[in-house]
């Protein structure tokens, strides 16, 4: 099922700057737009909403729908290959599909393996995809990380036994960048991480009483902007008060910005850089009363 606003809640659209600055550039009551990518050409974001594809224009703040065929209620896991034309994205019947980034047929890139695939990482060149996969859509089971070629085929799991999310390929390829419940046994207690493509050498990021999901580099690797929940929480839920917090990759503990807002799922799922590294994009869902602000 597709995500909606409730009654007075708003999407809001920002761009952070890694110098402090945040601005609003877009913000509406119609339809509840998630997990922004920024175009490679630097002039766009490509948003989800309503089971489609958007692109809302940094110049204008104009959006338009993408439109796809073939792809139905695609959700917020999608992101751009690294030629800049193509998108991968993942849709509520669990598999993964390619398509342009202007539109039209979307093709369906894994097969029925029995698992449900919620993409997070295409490799710097263009070859693999890492993803999640759950067991029979079962969202009770611990999430899978994942790779295949981005061509299709058989899928290789990565050795790492505790539920994981958000992977994403460090800017050279050599790494792959995740939360996981693997260095602690409170439930729901997510943590930062990076594991080898290969499948050695995990290794935990940051060691907080935080629960902290999708750990995203800028494109050159200096720095990284994550979604930190409060303490508790179980999963990567929406509408609580979060935090946005952007470090430089040598001092994963030395916040240098935080940016606090409502929100949650849908806020900052997948890489929202900008090609020249200096901004990122994420989302904020407020409502009008201070007491859910």
């Amino acid at each position: 099922m597709n995500r909606t606003l409730q009654p007075g809640q708003r999407s809001e659209v920002w761009i952070a700057s890694v110098t402090g600055e945040s601005e609003l550039l877009y913000s509406t009551g119609e339809v509840l737009l998630e997990a922004p990518n920024w175009t490679l050409d630097g002039s766009s974001l490509v948003l989800n909403g309503d089971g489609k594809l958007w692109t809302l224009e940094i110049a204008t703040a104009t959006l338009a729908h993408v439109p796809l065929r073939g792809a139905r209620d695609v959700n917020n896991d999608h992101v751009l290959a690294p030629d800049g034309r193509t998108i991968f994205c993942s849709a509520n019947d669990g598999h993964i599909y390619r398509a342009a980034l202007t539109g039209g047929t979307a093709e369906q890139v894994t097969t029925e393996d029995g698992t449900f695939h919620f993409l997070h990482g295409v490799s710097p060149d263009g070859a693999a995809l890492a993803y999640v996969g759950i067991e029979g859509g079962d969202f009770t089971k611990p999430g899978r990380l994942m790779t295949m070629a981005s061509d299709g085929g058989a899928a290789a799991a990565l050795s790492v036994d505790s539920h994981c999310d958000g992977p994403e390929y460090s800017p050279d390829g050599s790494w792959l960048y995740f939360n996981t419940e693997a260095f602690t046994e409170r439930p729901g207690h997510a943590q930062l991480a990076r594991i080898r493509v290969d499948g050695t050498g995990l290794e935990q990021l940051l060691e907080s009483g935080t629960v902290d999901w999708f750990p995203h580099l800028s494109p050159n690797g200096a720095f990284a902007a994550y979604l930190r929940f409060p303490g508790g929480t179980q999963g990567h839920p929406a509408d609580l008060p979060v935090a946005v917090v952007l470090v430089s990759t040598t001092a994963w503990d030395r916040p240098l910005h935080t940016w606090p807002l409502f929100g949650g799922q849908g806020t900052l799922n997948v890489n929202s850089w900008s090609p020249d590294s200096g901004r990122f994009a994420y989302m904020a869902y407020p409502f009008p009363d201070s007491a859910k602000d």
